[in-house]
């Protein structure tokens, strides 16, 4: 055989080892694929899918460090997970920002993923103090709709390990799946709480303050907090009503919803509890906090008038009445708990109210 037969044989050989090598990594790379999106797609709730995207792509992916920023403008999603009991301490590496612009200069760039080295002038919002720093970062533009509803960036201490000019073909369709499987269990938590939201103010519903309140107890068993609860009622609503009309009473029940909501912490829970009824829930605080709360609520309602748009503006006050977890109160069931702590915090609104109402009056607590 000539020495050009035999040199072309070795290429085709060569050629053919290099394909079938290719043909593996395709493989590779393609049950990657399907791993990832069975992971993330499997994902059962809100927590799961978190947990999935920062622990799975850290270890498959041998990455150094991965964040999450989320476009949050209503806080939404915030409320979701404070209603979850997801405490943002536990996902340093989750960030949210109200607004896209806050993303800066990194903003007009994110029409496909950016790789590059780390610049703390582009990458500080989506690498922040609290993270670890990389030396080459990844950028995924997460889109839903046409809209960009925050980004995944990938970060590793490799200076070379993602440089301009990579193929991105993996981490787009990653970008993909992720920003469809956010937007599914979302919609799902959503829609969970259609069913525990008051229809009329917005707020909680009195069968998700019952469930929440019985979760909070079993939580502070657990981590030995604080838990705080507060009954709030409208003074002189049925004559409210009277003078005002149906339509006037709505918004003054919407309005007051309102009002107490601006003076709580995402992670508290307001409810309508029926009627002219709320019921707070204070989250890791103790009773001189809460009346520093409900004296805040109380002034920030009778403060101002409520504005109707059929009626003259009204006057409206609130009596409250407050109280805390007690000592005694851990060594019961925790249904049995929360049913006193309800019952105490509504004899102390009805203590306010006998007392004149517009007031807040603390509950009194057993010592054992």
């Amino acid at each position: 055989m000539s020495n050009k037969l035999v040199a072309e044989n070795v290429q085709l050989r060569d050629r053919l080892v290099g394909l079938l090598a290719e043909a593996q990594r395709n493989q590779q790379i393609m049950r990657r694929h399907q791993a990832f999106d069975l992971k993330f797609i499997g994902a059962s709730g809100l927590r799961d899918l978190i947990e999935s995207i920062f622990d799975t792509l850290s270890e498959s992916s041998q990455l150094d460090v991965v964040t999450l920023c989320l476009i949050d403008g209503e806080y939404d999603i915030r409320r979701i997970m404070a209603d979850l009991a997801l405490d943002p301490a536990e996902f340093q590496n989750l960030l949210f920002i109200d607004r896209e612009g806050e993303l800066g200069a990194l903003l007009p760039r994110l029409k496909s993923p950016v790789l590059g080295r780390f610049n703390a002038t582009l990458h500080a919002a989506i690498f922040p103090a609290q993270v670890l720093t990389p030396s080459s970062v990844a950028v995924v533009p997460l889109m839903r709709h046409g809209a960009l509803i925050g980004c995944l960036s990938l970060g590793s201490l490799h200076d070379s390990r993602f440089a301009g000019g990579m193929a991105t073909d993996f981490i787009e369709h990653l970008g993909s799946i992720i920003a469809i499987c956010l937007e599914n269990v979302i919609n799902n938590e959503r829609l969970k709480r259609i069913g525990l939201t008051d229809s009329l103010t917005g707020v909680n519903n009195r069968r998700y303050l019952e469930r929440r309140l019985l979760e909070e107890i079993g939580r502070t068993r657990r981590h030995e907090c604080s838990l705080s609860c507060m009954y709030i009622d409208i003074d002189y609503f049925k004559k409210i009503n009277d003078s005002v009309g149906h339509q006037g009473g709505d918004e003054v029940l919407q309005e007051v919803a309102k009002r107490i909501k601006t003076e709580l912490r995402l992670s508290d829970a307001l409810g309508r509890f029926g009627g002219e009824e709320f019921v707070v829930l204070l989250i890791d605080a103790q009773l001189p906090h809460a009346l520093v709360v409900a004296e805040r609520i109380r002034n920030g309602i009778a403060q101002l008038p409520v504005v109707l748009t059929c009626a003259e503006p009204v006057t409206v006050t609130v009596s409250i009445g407050v109280t805390e977890l007690g000592p005694g109160d851990r060594m019961q069931s925790i249904e049995k708990i929360a049913q006193q702590l309800i019952a105490r915090a509504d004899a102390a609104l009805y203590e306010a109210k006998e007392n004149g109402r517009n007031q807040v009056v603390a509950a009194r607590i057993a010592k054992n």
